[in-house]
């Protein structure tokens, strides 16, 4: 009975065991190669696959998911024989569960001496700048030459990426420098176009401040000329329209001349001989103005004609004071110049009084 027992569970086991290697769950996006009896026979698919026990076996379990593997920093050589590390990171999907296992032993080594090898033919016909900058080209040239390779193997690479070129330490200071002086360069030039752009707008703000300036001065001379204008014209029109006499004109005159001689520019005067006869015939004309025609005094005017003769007297007492006082200074003058010796020019004129430009001999005969 314990032997029957004993068989029981034996054969039992091996029940089991046999179910086991002849049931395989394969999941997805994954290929087993099996092989019978050290041979190919199929390729097991995604889901439930029934093997032959004990006769069929799985050879190698194949992702299909695209992968990335970043291989570590190699040396490269540039044309211009500087050494440089180069990182890379590739990317690539088996395409082929059954090239890949037999085709090939060890694929993901022979993809990194592949892209190391890739690699320093690039560069090595490469300047450092070149390198530096030219990146997709790389990585392009890289794509193509990895791909037609692999796919031999049933491996489809997808994509190449360089992660850094790192050129040594003393090439790094150097393009550090550079590139500090090529930004302060950049500065400098940015510096003087906004130097330049303000000195323009400074002086275009200066030439239309000026021209307003101009423009308002022109207008503003332009008023006062036309106010000026205006102004004679309304004294010319008032003139014309009350008709003056010849001796209030005269009586103007005579007022005006003691503000001639307070003049503060009239440092010098050069007195004529002729002054005293000029003022004797103004005292006349004074005389005679009552004789001319259309000049005879109105009744209205009787009553302060000795009033006008009045002003007319005190204004004439000043004119000849302000004259006499120009004839001292004349003579002080001259006697400063000739070191105190009479000058030798022009007889000096005597002295004019008031009264004889009030009582002029052809007045008092015309009143005669």
């Amino acid at each position: 009975m314990e032997f029957a027992a004993v068989l029981l569970v034996a054969v039992a086991l091996i029940v089991v065991v046999t179910l086991v290697k002849a049931v395989r769950i394969v999941p997805q996006q994954r290929q087993d190669v099996v092989e019978r009896l050290g041979k190919y026979k199929r390729t097991l698919n995604p889901g439930l696959n029934l093997l032959v026990p004990f006769i069929d076996a799985v050879r190698t379990k194949v992702d299909m998911r695209e992968q990335v593997v970043s291989f570590p920093p190699q040396p490269v050589i540039t044309s211009d024989n500087l050494v440089v590390s180069i990182d890379t990171v590739l990317y690539y999907k088996v395409v082929d569960a059954v090239r890949a296992t037999y085709e090939i032993a060890n694929f993901i080594q022979a993809i990194e001496q592949l892209t190391v090898t890739t690699l320093r033919n690039v560069i090595g016909s490469l300047d450092l700048e070149r390198a530096l900058t030219s990146r997709e080209e790389i990585n392009r040239h890289l794509s193509g030459v990895l791909d037609e390779t692999t796919g031999r193997w049933g491996i489809k690479v997808t994509r190449v990426e360089i992660k850094a070129i790192e050129p040594p330490a003393s090439i790094r200071d150097s393009m550090e420098k550079q590139m500090r002086a090529e930004r302060d360069r950049r500065a400098a030039i940015l510096t003087a176009e906004g130097h330049k752009q303000s000195q323009i707008l400074t002086a275009e703000g200066d030439k239309q401040s000026a021209v307003l300036r101009a423009d308002g001065d022109r207008q503003a001379r332009i008023l006062q000329a036309e106010g000026q204008a205006k102004a004679i014209r309304t004294v010319f029109d008032a003139i014309h329209q009350a008709n003056p006499s010849q001796k209030v004109l005269a009586y103007q005159y005579l007022q005006a001349l003691p503000q001639i001689a307070n003049g503060t520019a009239n440092k010098v005067w050069i007195v004529p001989a002729e002054l005293t006869k000029a003022l004797e015939g103004m005292g006349g004309a004074l005389g005679g103005l009552s004789r001319m025609v259309g000049d005879e005094p109105t009744p209205e005017a009787s009553n302060t004609a000795s009033e006008v003769e009045r002003e007319a007297a005190e204004a004439a007492r000043a004119a000849a004071t302000a004259a006499q006082a120009i004839h001292d200074e004349v003579r002080v003058a001259e006697a400063q110049a000739t070191g105190g010796k009479a000058p030798q020019g022009l007889p000096a004129p005597e002295p004019v009084s008031p009264e004889s430009l009030l009582n002029d001999p052809a007045d008092r005969r015309e009143r005669g």
